[in-house]
């Protein structure tokens, strides 16, 4: 694999840091700014928003620039974002930085696809994707966790430092080793992408989409806190517990995409959601106990992403019937609809926790990935009436949010 791509990975390591490391920092966040803890949550709100416009919305405002300058301009961008999240004096300038920050994610998401495979050869494309993507799983792994401890230990601010830091040695290695003579592909539209809005049964796909990772969220985004608050964990173990729930993510991303393959997405989904509502009603029993929430969240990320995989592959086969023309485009909507699930998600979690407290946020998250669980099973039903196999193959895409 050409140097290059380390290059890419390094961003998505850095792009995954940001992304997921204000959960394990939220309370430190509320106390430095004087906001409360559902203020601080949206946060995570606005950045998916950002995400969820500057996926399908950017990708096709800037599909005729040149694949490396935009990539430099992305990573300018985002870091850009974190050193005005680390000079930040209050809250509306923290929210502004991580809207710029999450616009810069889209963008960088849609193309980093097209810029892997022009690294390399045909034949090795889907590892190219693969091995980029890696840097948002080692970035759950260890780079969440270091960032909280930095967090904790130095103030916020000096993790969004740290992330700014990243960003600049990716623009470096970006610009030093990335060709300029990555072909653009062809651009889609916007109106190309709202044609896809409105196939019903790929409007089907995103609704599980944004209620299953969404359900999810209205609890993850308010981890912190439980931990704290209802645990009794001190801050400064609050990075290791995000450590074990990266290690888990990693293993259940795998074991996600294993059972996919193995039983087809339908059947997949159904297991995944079934398991995530019942390990979330189960935090609702064990949060009080240091050693059971542990444990709980240590099955929590195993199943919290472990659909990503499936539902990336159904709406690939959904496209290819419903909108063989825009299978990228569909594709690239349901990253923009698992981020409108982490806004929404984290937006209603605060609502939560200011009207009903913090422990109702995993019962009722529970609740609405059951939803997420119904939706599945009718689109499979709907599959059977039109004699369409469970296990109906389609290209495994690279997975990310």
């Amino acid at each position: 694999m050409p140097l290059a791509l380390w290059a890419l990975t390094l961003s998505a390591f850095a792009i995954g840091t940001t992304e997921f490391v204000i959960v394990g920092l939220i309370p430190t966040i509320a106390a430095s700014l004087g906001v409360s803890v559902p203020s601080a949550g949206l946060l995570v709100s606005l950045y998916a928003l950002g995400v969820a416009v500057g996926a399908p919305v950017l990708t096709a405002l800037t599909g005729r620039i040149p694949r490396k300058q935009l990539l430099l301009g992305l990573m300018a961008l985002f870091t850009a974002g974190n050193l005005l999240a680390w000079l930040a004096p209050n809250y509306e300038s923290l929210m502004a930085a991580r809207v710029l920050t999450g616009l810069a994610h889209g963008v960088f998401f849609s193309i980093g696809s097209t810029i892997a495979t022009g690294l390399v050869a045909r034949e090795k494309a889907a590892s190219a994707i693969a091995l980029m993507f890696t840097g948002l799983t080692v970035a759950l792994v260890t780079g969440v966790p270091l960032g909280t401890f930095i967090g904790q230990a130095f103030g916020w601010q000096a993790t969004f430092l740290a992330v700014s830091l990243l960003g600049v040695v990716a623009i470096a290695g970006s610009w030093l080793l990335v060709p300029s003579t990555i072909p653009n592909s062809k651009p889609s539209s916007v109106m190309a992408q709202l044609a896809v809005l409105k196939k019903p049964r790929l409007l089907l796909v995103y609704a599980i989409t944004a209620l299953g990772y969404g359900g999810s969220f209205i609890a993850f985004t308010y981890l912190a806190p439980i931990l704290q608050e209802v645990a009794g964990f001190a801050p400064s173990s609050v990075g290791l517990v995000m450590l074990v729930y990266g290690v888990s993510v990693a293993i259940g991303n795998i074991w996600g995409g294993k059972l996919a393959d193995r039983h087809g997405p339908i059947r997949a989904l159904q297991v995944v959601f079934a398991l995530l509502a019942l390990v979330l009603l189960v935090l609702t029993f064990t949060a009080a106990n240091p050693w059971l929430v542990v444990a709980t969240v240590l099955a929590w990320g195993a199943v919290a992403f472990g659909n990503v995989p499936g539902l990336q592959v159904y709406v690939v086969q959904r496209a290819e019937r419903d909108a063989p023309h825009a299978v990228d485009v569909a594709s690239g909507l349901n990253i923009a609809a698992f981020n409108v699930g982490i806004a929404l998600g984290a937006w209603g979690g605060g609502l939560i926790v200011t009207h009903l407290g913090l422990m109702a946020t995993p019962w009722i998250g529970a609740l609405v990935v059951i939803g997420a669980l119904g939706l599945t099973t009718l689109a499979g039903w709907l599959d059977r009436r039109d004699g369409i196999s469970a296990k109906a193959s389609g290209p495994r895409p690279a997975v990310a949010h």
